[in-house]
């Protein structure tokens, strides 16, 4: 029968601690020698694991914030700058019928397109939100973060008037149909021949006939004013949907943040 002798070196007495256990040495007496085994005390209390965060990992987190509140902004931002570009071009060319200035210097020109909506509300409001929109994504830290999206929503909130004040003097431009020189019963005459009446709604939008027989001056001022109203009108609500849509992501970035993957660190009492 096999002799097993085993060596075990006891913790020092003067310690109340509890050390691990040394080396522990087994011998055998089948021959194959000498095995060494360490051994840990299962008896300690706290073992600390700590999360490592790899180089990849961290690519992957800013990867992923990019792609939350913070990119929304910025997306919605270049969006509105380039519809406010477009309103304000559409706006600028209303008041050139013919791309002539004598009609808007003798007062000739649509009254709608005379308040210039895209030019200030549209245009210089919207690129006001927008700038904002861009630089707040850049915003670093939690609580300066919130706060830029708080000021966000309340931007997000202006912008959406503008850009409904606009749509609804473009489609009121739209349907009263533009200011023209035309042919009365007493001579030539200005006004808006077009516009609806008890007796007359805006039909001229599909009857083409009226685009080029009753205006006199200027010229193609119907199709002009169609035209430039409908891409007007349609910028500006367009601008109204992306402002409304980033009234809820700027509540969204409110209340989560930047986003969820913060890997860190951190000793985790097991």
């Amino acid at each position: 029968m096999s002799t097993v002798l085993t060596q075990v070196s006891s913790p020092p007495k003067t310690s109340s601690r509890r050390c691990p256990v040394g080396p522990r040495l087994v011998f055998d007496g089948t021959g194959s020698g000498l095995k060494v085994k360490h051994e840990q005390d299962s008896s300690r209390a706290v073992r600390q694991r700590y999360t490592v965060t790899h180089p990849a990992a961290k690519h992957d987190r800013r990867k992923f914030e990019k792609m939350c509140v913070s990119r929304c902004l910025r997306c919605v931002g270049v969006f509105l700058v380039a519809l406010a570009i477009v309103c304000v071009l559409a706006n600028i060319l209303l008041l050139f019928p013919e791309m002539k200035v004598r009609f808007l210097l003798e007062g000739h020109v649509t009254r709608e397109a005379t308040w210039a909506t895209g030019l200030w509300s549209s245009g210089v409001l919207v690129l006001l939100g927008a700038r904002a929109f861009v630089r707040s994504s850049q915003t670093r830290g939690c609580c300066a973060f919130r706060g830029q999206m708080l000021r966000q929503a309340l931007y997000s909130c202006l912008c959406l008037l503008a850009a409904g004040m606009c749509c609804l003097v473009s489609a009121t431009g739209l349907v009263q149909g533009p200011l023209c020189l035309y042919n009365t019963t007493s001579g030539p005459a200005w006004g808006v021949p077009l516009k609806p009446t008890a007796d007359q709604d805006a039909g001229y939008l599909y009857n083409r006939t009226l685009w080029s027989g009753v205006c006199l001056e200027p010229g193609g001022v119907v199709l002009w004013n169609v035209v430039l109203f409908s891409v007007l009108g349609g910028a500006s609500g367009l601008q109204m949907v992306l402002c409304g849509a980033n009234v809820l992501n700027a509540l969204l970035g409110l209340v989560l943040g930047r986003g969820a993957s913060n890997n860190k660190v951190v000793p985790v009492s097991v």
